[in-house]
């Protein structure tokens, strides 16, 4: 029961954490803007929050499934915390030092990822006040 009441927290939880990686490596990208030879890193918010919460899922729920009981299911991917996750982002333009920072590209991304880390976080209030408030019988 307790569970079910969690469930939506558990979500918006590794949703946050993984919105505050992604600033971690934008913020790193803008900081090494103007360092020869830095190639831009980032990763894919919705396949890392696929990979977290099929991880966190018990047996049965969230698992890849098989056609057949006699196939070999694959293994789960890691979390999205970690620093295995993180992929080079695509050079939009070619720069003389080979540094593959776009920082038009790299603010606008640190924009939307903070708006919806704030989003994240009206969320998980918005989802505490209701249970506190039904805790409470109001």
């Amino acid at each position: 029961m307790l569970d079910k009441m969690t469930n939506r927290l558990d979500f918006h939880g590794n949703a946050l954490l993984l919105r505050s990686e992604r600033q971690r490596a934008i913020a790193s990208n803008i900081a090494n803007a103007d360092t020869p030879g830095y190639v831009a890193r980032d990763f894919k918010f919705a396949d890392a929050m696929r990979a977290a919460t099929q991880a966190q899922a018990p047996a049965g729920q969230g698992s890849q499934s098989v056609s057949d009981p006699r196939h070999i299911p694959l293994p789960a991917a890691t979390s999205g915390t970690s620093g295995s996750t993180l992929g080079y982002a695509l050079q939009s333009q070619p720069s003389l030092d080979n540094n593959t920072v776009d920082m038009d590209r790299e603010r606008a991304a640190f924009v939307d990822n903070a708006v919806r880390y704030e989003a994240t976080l009206r969320f998980i209030n918005g989802q505490s006040r209701t249970m506190l408030s039904a805790i409470q019988g109001q």
